[in-house]
């Protein structure tokens, strides 16, 4: 039997079968170790190294310096941070050839058939340590090329935010990288000064001596008569007297100006200005709207905040890293007819129409926006006791632990558990407009990674259906355009199969041509709920019938229960049952039945196909209550999170009534919770035992011993919560019915 814990460390010890105690000491711990974190806003310049769409950093030097002389070399270089000891896999695409150095050590050096190769790919694995760590690339120009693509495998997922060398550079994002040079450098200490090596690194972080003559909206966008922008800061008013601040200064055309929101003053003509305003103490959002003339010389305005003679500081309204000595933002330039709604303006998830085109907020630097990253668990591959907070991030098993909370704070009547996770969503979905336009700027988007580049089931279904889940929390208005684009995605360009079925193409990728049971989890919620949200009953149709396709391929009839994959390459299931893909294939179809209206045409063949996959899994339930990692296999360690999902089925089953023998799984539900609280829940509300995110393999080795558990792993979180409301809810519905064995109802 597979041990996590101490029996006095188990969630049972300390609370038995107090049910609304389980539930709340999860979510609170989870809530407790993911604060609601904002995106990390830092420096990034559009003229330095950008992504291409697989999220590789592409140095393509042959293009950037097109009359570099034969055998030059070209550095480029770059900080990543590490909250602890991570593993990452990285990809190297060469043009040319190219030395790969990671914290001083020599990784790799290309070969010749790495350098001709267009396709060639090298897959390499680095240890991240905790604190910087230091990325070296020594790139030389041949006939052939000059450069490479550089970043992580899978870098919608692992994402890898890069951060500028240097102290004079502090806080920026992106890389660093020198003009070409005609002998090899040593490589420099990337934490001292960039002042201290004669390499000229690029992209530039100052202005031009004849740009440093203008003014900042003249050097910003040029003169463009008839154009206005608008720039933004935060005026610390220290004074407690409530005296009135006085604003001065010099525009070369009209300004308005606006404190918290309000309208304050409007200077109408070019030349110095002085009013008197009134001002809150404390830090107030000051916006000033200027117009470019075709008269009045240089686009220009220049303002002072002072009170009682007294100087008060403007300080940026957004903390952005790398901006210091910064105090306004800029965006612009707008028509002369485009007027933004001023209550869109001071914030920073929003794009702006200037009049064909959108843009956002800049600094007064060469080519320098602010962009938001989304760094709370940057380079994680897993998740464990302390780590950084997931809260903002869209992803599948985040979708799965929202949509736990959601019913566990619903179930224990705390509105403070829902608005936590419904805040979660709209973190993500707020930012959406701009995510779209942050990839189209800068070829890969820093947020919402998986949203944007929607590819595969994985990146939207889950998540999707946690969006519309929360909707009737909050009724946000973001939740029902992005619902619409991914059940575009779903119902009209999604791959399928001849008969409709869906499946993975993945073109060279090691997934290709692939049916995978986790799919059912990944399509059918979402839809299920998109369906009840929109009133469209196809999408629910949908849904109904890719069980039945599924069933087609992956059912196991010997065992009643799902093969994992079926592989199109090889024309056959593979005949391993892993667990969380069977728990997936269940908890989707209670989603689907509790939907389906009675006369469904489809729905007496799903509820026979329910029947027939439960009595598969309460076959295969282990003397401890849990179910295994390959669930015909017993010499395969105990997991938590199929576990969990079989209970929360079987409880479902008992209390919609679906089960024609329905006492069998009364049991196995409550002989599943109770070992989950006894074996894979600590009392501190850590969730032990759940398998890492898998690949496929036709061996059931591969998930034993190449998947290991991880401590609090957002694949289990979610589920424990769901199979714990569920098993409660199943607990109230008995006791009501006072009978035992609950009536049958056929349906």
């Amino acid at each position: 039997m597979t041990t996590y814990f101490s029996e006095p460390q188990s969630m049972y010890y300390r609370f038995g079968e107090d049910q609304d105690q389980v539930l709340k000491v999860l979510a609170e711990r989870y809530i407790g170790a993911n604060a609601q974190a904002d995106f990390v806003y830092r420096v990034f310049q559009k003229s330095g190294i950008l992504q291409n769409e697989r999220g590789l950093y592409d140095l393509n030097l042959g293009k950037r310096f097109p009359d570099a002389l034969k055998d030059h070399i070209s550095y480029a270089a770059a900080l990543v941070w590490g909250d602890e000891d991570r593993n990452l896999d990285v990809l190297v695409r060469c043009y040319g050839p190219v030395r790969f150095y990671f914290n001083g050590q020599l990784i790799y050096r290309s070969t010749v058939m790495d350098e001709i190769s267009p396709d060639a790919t090298v897959k390499l694995s680095i240890d991240i340590k905790p604190g910087w760590n230091t990325i070296w690339l020594e790139m030389k120009n041949t006939p052939a090329g000059f450069g490479c693509q550089f970043g992580s495998d899978e870098g919608k997922v692992r994402i890898l935010n890069v951060f500028a060398p240097f102290q004079e550079r502090q806080g920026q994002a992106g890389w660093v990288f020198s003009q070409p040079n005609p002998a090899t450098s040593k490589q420099p200490d990337l934490l001292g000064k960039e002042a201290d090596y004669s390499l000229k690194w690029l992209p530039e972080t100052g202005w031009s001596d004849e740009d440093e003559t203008k003014s900042a909206l003249e050097r910003i966008y040029g003169h463009l008569p008839g154009r206005h922008a608008y720039a933004w800061t935060h005026l610390n008013n220290t004074d407690s007297t409530g005296s009135p601040v006085r604003l001065s200064g010099q525009s070369s055309g009209s300004l308005c100006i606006w404190i918290s929101g309000k309208p304050v003053a409007q200077v109408k003509e070019a030349g110095p200005f002085e009013v008197d305003i009134p001002a809150s103490f404390g830090r107030s959002d000051l916006l000033v709207r200027s117009e470019c003339t075709e008269t009045a010389g240089p686009w220009h305005f220049n303002l002072n905040a002072t009170v009682s003679g007294k100087p008060l500081s403007l300080e940026l309204p957004q903390r952005v890293h790398g901006a210091n000595g910064e105090s306004w933002l800029y965006v612009g330039p707008f028509e002369s007819e485009v007027e933004p709604d001023l209550q869109d303006l001071a914030r920073t998830d929003r794009v702006y129409q200037t009049g064909l085109e959108q843009t956002y907020w800049r600094l007064d630097r060469p080519d320098a926006w602010i962009r938001p990253y989304y760094e709370n668990a940057m380079l994680s591959n897993k998740w464990t006791v302390g780590s950084v907070t997931n809260y903002g991030r869209w992803d599948y098993p985040l979708g799965v632990t929202v949509y736990g909370l959601l019913r566990t704070g619903r179930y224990l009547q705390r509105p403070d558990i829902t608005r936590y996770a419904a805040e979660h969503v709209q973190a993500c979905t707020q930012m959406y407009e701009y995510s779209l336009w942050d990839r189209e700027q800068y070829g890969f988007p820093a947020v919402n990674q998986q949203l944007v580049m929607l590819k595969m089931l994985d990146n939207c279904g889950s998540f999707g259906s946690a969006m519309l889940e929360a909707y009737s929390e909050c009724h946000e208005p973001t939740f029902l355009p992005i619902a619409e684009r991914i059940a575009d995605f779903m119902l009209s360009r999604l791959e399928r199969q001849e008969d409709g079925a869906f499946y993975r193409t993945c073109v060279g990728e090691y997934a290709e041509n692939t049916m995978w049971a986790d799919d059912l989890y990944m399509s059918t919620p979402f839809l299920v709920r998109y369906a009840r949200v929109t009133g469209n009953t196809s999408a629910l149709d949908e849904a109904a019938r890719q069980f039945l396709l599924y069933r087609k391929y992956l059912f196991i009839p010997e065992f009643k229960i799902m093969s994992h994959v079926y592989d199109f390459k090889y024309g056959q299931a593979t005949q391993i049952p892993w667990g969380r893909g069977n728990g997936w294939t269940l908890f989707s179809l209670t989603e689907v039945l509790e939907a389906l209206p009675v006369e469904h045409p489809e729905r007496p063949a799903l509820i026979d196909f329910f029947n027939e996959l439960c009595e598969g899994y309460a076959a295969l339930q282990g003397g401890s209550g849990l179910w295994h990692q390959v669930l015909n296999d017993p010499q395969t360690y105990e997991e938590a999170s199929c576990t969990a999902m079989f209970a929360y089925g079987f409880a479902r089953g008992v209390r919609f009534g679906w089960f024609k023998d329905p006492e069998v799984y009364v049991t196995a539900a409550q002989r599943a919770w109770k070992g989950l609280i006894c074996k894979a829940i600590d009392r501190q509300g850590n969730v032990h035992g759940v398998c890492s995110g898998s690949r496929y393999a036709f061996t059931a080795e591969y998930y034993d011993q190449d998947l290991r558990t991880v401590t609090n792993d957002n694949h289990g979180i979610g589920i424990m919560m769901l199979a714990g409301t569920e098993v409660a809810k199943m607990k109230e519905y008995l006791a009501e019915s006072r009978v035992s064995s609950p009536a049958v109802t056929h349906s």
